[in-house]
């Protein structure tokens, strides 16, 4: 059967499609090779390995030598595949492109393609680096398992996975990220691509970047670097350059607060044995009193979010809250607040939602909703509000220029907006014929609303921290471990916690973790682990209480200032010292380095 083998100076390929036989070879001698055939997922769950290739042949380039191999009447159906297999002879990076054509809209579930590549590390001889929120390692020998495997969701803020295995590995980098995932097989990686409005539509492209020295600060490093040729990378300085209010926000603590909260009947939240604990609010005055009692104890400046300042309170009437909750002041009292923040040094913040759409809200219609491929709508009552659908993103931005031009003429001044959930939750397709809208379109829109903010002079930030949002994002809420149990302040972590994207972005975005010295556990913070100790390792701020007392104030204020310090570095390396995962070291740009030992809570910062 043919073979087919390009040599580019540190690394080898070989292609031996009728055997489905993929080899990449190192010059140190290690050796990553696929065996399994890619193959078609079909919506009843039946699936179809690729058949024997109809053709093969060389094509060569002047930057990359590639086999092109075709596959004909997959699963017995009209569908094709072309794929390029290949190696740049630049970058030495391993190529993969596949183009489906035939299938009908909703023929295809899911494509993996390429195959896994084996992994075969012996227990301590490697490990799976996974982008799952801050970033994970999964030793070899322990299972992986995840819940989607979605890219840009919470098991892959970045469209990356690694593996290592005796100090050699491998960067995956998803090329076309949009309509992807990736799913364990064994102790393999697989990469799985989905469709985009029930038709594979496009040419998927992945790519593999080869290396003998190799380890998840590599991983990091490499997508960094690869961020940068793309003109991905957007640091805060120059986001600062079209926003300077963003110059601002360095070294602040967040002060998170809430003004109002209704919780309505038919919200899974309802309280139907004490019905007054379903309306609490404070008034906007006394969070104004608040925050001059916290400037007395020492805290020069902070960046507040207020939640729950509409007219329901938290999570009520979205995309249209207005007026400001009249209980609580109202828009003069909201005013009063935001007055305040400027006089005292604060920034005022806060909390708005443009994807859960409630059925109260006054400017409600099915219309704008989002449509499901199967032509049904999402639905949820979970939330303070109770039922709401979702709206489709194409038509976020309109509401988001409306709301802020609101504000503008009810004169209150708003330093920065909170979009919850637009850098967390997957990307919404919607299948409505009216605006119809592919994930890819969905993450634009959001960065839309997002640019609006940053247009206006308003900090823009959102809950956690997908890559693809990333460039429109000056903070996010958290972002935080990976644990067994995701929101319960008593769990362990799912393999061991990495700051891989601290690596790849803390210079790009302000990260803060919430916990005080002492506390242990919390949401996304394994439960023998304190967020304070992760937040000074990695140069992050934190949050204060807005009832810290004096010593509170002082713990923040280190943090903070060691934060303000390195917020323009960037983390360089992360380690293990001494190969004990307790303790921990990082190095940072300017020459700092920072050691934390996680069980005993302490730690020392070096600077130049």
């Amino acid at each position: 059967m043919k073979e087919f083998c390009f040599d580019a100076d540190n690394i080898t390929l070989t292609v031996r499609p009728y055997d489905n036989i993929i080899t990449v070879a190192l010059k140190n001698g290690a050796v990553f090779e696929m065996k399994k055939k890619p193959s078609v997922k079909f919506p009843d769950g039946k699936s179809a390995d690729f058949p024997a290739p109809s053709s093969c042949e060389i094509f060569r380039s002047g930057t990359s030598d590639t086999v092109r191999v075709i596959y004909d009447n997959i699963g017995g159906t009209d569908i094709s595949a072309l794929c390029h297999i290949g190696v740049d002879r630049t970058t030495k990076d391993i190529l993969f492109t596949v183009n489906v054509t035939g299938d009908e809209a909703g023929q295809i579930a899911e494509l993996k393609y390429p195959a896994p590549f084996e992994f075969g590390a012996a227990p301590g001889h490697g490990y799976t680096v996974l982008s799952r929120m801050q970033g994970t390692i999964i030793p070899a020998g322990e299972p992986i398992i995840v819940e989607t495997g979605l890219v840009f969701q919470r098991d892959a803020y970045m469209p990356i996975f690694a593996q290592v295995r005796d100090g050699s590995g491998y960067l995956a980098v998803y090329d076309t990220p949009y309509d992807c995932k990736y799913l364990p097989d064994g102790d393999r990686i697989a990469p799985v691509w989905l469709t985009s409005l029930k038709t594979m539509r496009y040419n998927r492209k992945i790519r593999y970047m080869f290396r003998e020295k190799f380890d998840y600060n590599a991983a990091a490093k490499c997508y960094r670097n690869y961020l940068i040729e793309r003109g991905r990378l957007i640091t805060l300085k120059e986001k600062a350059v079209r926003n300077p209010r963003i110059n601002e926000l360095t070294g602040l603590p967040v002060i998170h607060s809430c003004i109002s909260n209704h919780i309505s009947p038919e919200s899974d939240f309802y309280d139907k044995e004490h019905p007054e604990n379903n309306e609490r609010y404070t008034t906007f005055d006394d969070r104004a009193e608040q925050l001059k009692r916290l400037k007395a104890l020492g805290l020069e400046k902070a960046y507040t979010h207020f939640d729950g300042w509409g007219l329901h309170g938290y999570d009520n009437l979205h995309p249209s809250p207005f007026p400001p909750n009249k209980e609580a002041g109202g828009a003069e009292g909201m005013k009063r607040l935001s007055d305040t923040c400027e006089e005292i040094g604060y920034i005022f913040g806060i909390h708005d939602q443009y994807r859960d759409y409630y059925y109260d809200n006054p400017d409600f219609s099915f219309d704008e909703g989002l449509v499901y491929s199967d032509g049904t709508r999402p639905f949820h009552s979970v939330w303070n509000g109770g039922r709401h659908t979702f709206l489709c993103s194409e038509l976020a931005p309109d509401y988001v220029r409306r709301n802020y031009e609101k504000f503008k003429r009810l004169g209150i001044r708003i330093d920065a907006s909170y979009l919850d959930v637009f850098s967390v939750v997957e990307l919404d397709e919607c299948f409505n014929s009216d605006h119809p809208c592919t994930r890819e379109d969905c993450a634009k829109n959001r960065r839309h609303c997002l640019d609006m903010l940053t247009s206006r002079g308003i900090i823009p930030s959102s809950e956690e921290a997908l890559d693809c949002i990333i460039p429109s994002l000056a903070l996010c809420h958290h972002a935080p471990f990976y644990t067994e149990i995701l929101g319960a302040p008593d769990s362990n972590p799912v393999g061991v916690p990495i700051p891989l994207f601290e690596l790849v972005y803390h210079d790009c975005i302000i990260v803060p973790w919430i916990g005080l010295p002492g506390e242990r556990g919390g949401w996304g913070i394994p439960k023998n682990d304190c967020a304070y100790i992760y937040a000074i390792l990695y140069g992050c701020p934190v949050y204060c209480p807005i009832d810290a007392d004096e010593n509170d104030v002082k713990d923040v204020k280190l943090a903070c200032d060691s934060a303000n310090r390195l917020a323009h570095t960037e983390l360089i390396r992360h380690e293990f010292i001494d190969g004990d995962i307790r303790r921990q070291r990082t190095y940072f740009s300017d020459g700092t380095v920072i050691e934390a030992d996680l069980d005993g809570g302490t730690f020392k910062i070096r600077t130049l």
